[in-house]
């Protein structure tokens, strides 16, 4: 099980000599003292070595890049800060200077990010939009290849637990935004909380693209999941992160295996993009090339997933189906989401979803069948895959304005609801 992963290390070290030497290159022919770098063959020259840079190099966790949001117009500082830390996630706070926006109310969104390859900061996009309006916080997971060993393992039992707190943490009247895969565990939390009548239950919880039942609409992902058994999965996908890397010997499912899935699937459009990047580097096109490195420094980013929680959301979410079946159990307890009353849901898909087919998300309002039928919201994204559900134009033009419509809605009911039991507290006060 280690082979594999030794294999990726080894190649990197390999390949660091020739890197070097490509840049030594690079810089060559792109010095303005040379005067090959201005005829044809000095430009290809320096756009091969850019390219072999690119497709060489060890993507690092990207930066937030999130210091400024507007406010009605106005330009206000952010400053990401970790309010709360675990082990294998730190809870992150957007914060917003109050000297310039001056003292909000805005209501607090707990978004959980996804905890399957790449960082939390593929959702920049979705905080971007949301802070202007909303007092945001992040789930920002850690790569599991730097928490040692010794810490223990993270399961999705765990997943859930850390939802949960985090919620707590936050405190009352708090929305909470599952992004993707975490739709079923921020679910299965709510359910939790309703079930232990917990006061921290959030007022809304929306749900974007996730495989609440993936029986519907099933995509080739779904498709494969169910069609191997999870030994199959255990013994070809999950290796041991190798020294000298913190987390040695633990057993995880290592980000470069399933970035290398996702390539796969569309190799030639992969392909076609980085013989795009030759030619505007060529051409000197800065615009076209900023715009693949940004896509690409945020893509080839991926981080290792424990091998517990890998597996176990195989064959709870993909094979038992055991959520929608009404079989899912956390801690020994069964997740009934009848016992959701108090919350608001949401669902969010895309037409062109080649990740959680349509109807898999929408499937949660069938199993909380105890909320108030007012308080169901459903909707389908025209045009849009999987990734355009929560980043991009299509999600700050027409998604995020009803997700915050939503917000707003049942933040009013929840004020109308509380005023008469405050005047006849009153009155019995006065008898």
């Amino acid at each position: 099980m280690t082979l594999l992963y030794h294999a990726y290390e080894m190649t990197h070290a390999a390949v660091q000599p020739l890197r070097l030497q490509s840049d030594a290159l690079r810089r060559f022919y792109r010095s303005a003292f040379n005067p090959v770098a201005y005829t044809p063959a000095g430009k290809a020259m320096a756009a091969a070595c850019e390219v072999f840079e690119n497709v060489t190099r060890r993507y690092r966790k990207p930066e937030w890049g999130i210091d400024e949001t507007k406010i009605f117009g106005l330009p206000v500082k952010v400053e990401p800060e970790v309010v709360h830390s675990k082990l294998f996630c730190d809870l992150l706070h957007f914060k917003r200077d109050e000297s310039a926006a001056g003292k909000r109310y805005d209501p607090k969104v707990l978004i959980v990010a996804p905890l399957s390859g790449h960082y939390a900061t593929l959702l920049r996009g979705t905080v971007k939009a949301m802070l202007p309006e909303h007092d945001v916080y992040v789930t920002d997971w850690r790569d599991a290849r730097v928490v040692p060993l010794m810490y223990g393992g993270f399961d999705l039992d765990d997943f859930i637990d850390y939802i949960i707190e985090f919620l707590q943490f936050i405190g009352p009247n708090t929305h909470v935004i599952g992004v993707c895969q975490p739709s079923v565990p921020v679910l299965a939390a709510v359910a939790a909380m309703a079930a232990a009548d917990d006061p921290m239950q959030p007022a809304s919880m929306t749900l974007m693209g996730g495989p609440i039942d993936t029986r519907r609409n099933p995509t080739v992902v779904n498709e494969l999941a169910a069609s191997r058994p999870l030994s199959w999965f255990e013994q070809s996908v999950i290796h041991m992160v190798p020294y000298p890397n913190p987390g040695v010997m633990r057993r995880v499912y290592p980000g470069f295996v399933q970035l290398s899935g996702f390539m796969t699937m569309n190799l030639e459009r992969h392909m076609d993009a980085h013989a795009d990047l030759f030619r505007h580097l060529i051409e000197g096109d800065c615009d076209s090339v900023e715009q693949h490195q940004k896509f690409y420094d945020e893509y080839l980013s991926v981080m290792d997933l424990t091998a517990e929680f890998y597996l176990q959301t195989v064959k709870t979410v993909f094979q038992d189906h055991a959520l929608p079946e009404g079989r899912m159990m956390h801690r020994g307890e069964p997740v009934d989401c009848r016992k959701i009353r108090k919350t608001a849901l949401m669902t969010v898909e895309g037409e062109l979803d080649d990740i959680c087919g349509l109807g898999q998300t929408e499937a949660a309002h069938d199993l909380c069948v105890n909320i108030p039928i007012d308080d169901h919201y459903h909707y389908v994204q025209p045009g849009v895959g999987h990734y355009g559900v929560f980043n991009g134009t299509r999600w700050r033009t027409e998604i995020q304005p009803r997700v915050r419509e939503m917000i707003r809605t049942t933040d009013f009911k929840r004020r109308i609801q509380a005023k008469p039991a405050r005047i006849i507290r009153r009155v019995d006060a006065a008898e």
